[in-house]
């Protein structure tokens, strides 16, 4: 069994966002909630979000065992680009790019991830 959690339209680069999920990817859910808490970047307060709620929807909607969970899968998506223009020399235009993410989760059974 496997329950997921997703966060659509996160404002952060998913380059910057796949760090953190690099690091809690095959770990208990446990674990990588404590990790996740002393992870000096912006992302690893928004994944921690997500893999709480994850774990969340495994307890109360298929009645896993939050001890037993495992984080099977984690992945971040590129969501939509906002495009944004800064004035710049002699009448030009310069175009900021501000990045979006779509953060998923999905904690399953230790049996099963084995």
């Amino acid at each position: 069994m496997e329950a997921r959690a997703t966060a659509k339209f996160i404002k952060i680069s998913p380059r910057k966002a796949r760090q953190v999920v690099d690091i809690i990817r095959g770990k208990k859910a446990d674990e990588a909630l404590s990790l996740l808490q002393f992870v000096p970047k912006k992302a690893s307060r928004l994944v921690y979000k997500v893999l709480k709620s994850a774990v969340a929807n495994a307890e109360n909607n298929l009645n896993l065992d939050t001890d037993s969970l495992v984080v099977s899968r984690a992945f971040i998506d590129q969501g939509p680009t906002m495009k944004r223009i800064r004035a710049r020399a002699m009448g030009r235009a310069y175009v900021i790019r501000k990045r979006t993410s779509h953060i998923t989760i999905a904690v399953s059974d230790m049996e099963e991830g084995s």
